[in-house]
């Protein structure tokens, strides 16, 4: 399996507007086991990404869907930044195989 954990930093305000475009550009994306998206506690304008897909490759093609690139459009001018990120090895845990 392959995993990434990112932070992403919105324009000051703009959190929950970039939520919403996050979560309804995230159904059904071949070789996704879990995509879940948070808010920071400690940080206002703040998202973390939390990632598991079947490999790199179902990843990687997941960029080229039309709502994830719509998602990317229309998210772009919400993004301040990103923060740390790191790529993981998951080797299970509930509701993975």
């Amino acid at each position: 399996m392959y995993g990434l954990i990112g932070k992403m930093l919105t324009v000051d305000g703009k959190r929950d507007e970039l939520l919403d475009i996050l979560l309804k550009s995230t159904g059904r994306m071949a070789g996704c086991h879990s995509y879940v998206v948070a808010k920071d506690v400690t940080d206002a304008n703040a998202i973390w990404i939390t990632e598991v897909w079947d490999t790199k490759e179902s990843h990687d093609a997941s960029l080229a869907l039309p709502a994830v690139k719509e998602a990317i459009a229309k998210g772009r001018p919400l993004i301040a930044g990103f923060g740390d990120s790191v790529t993981t090895n998951p080797v299970g845990g509930v509701g993975l195989v």
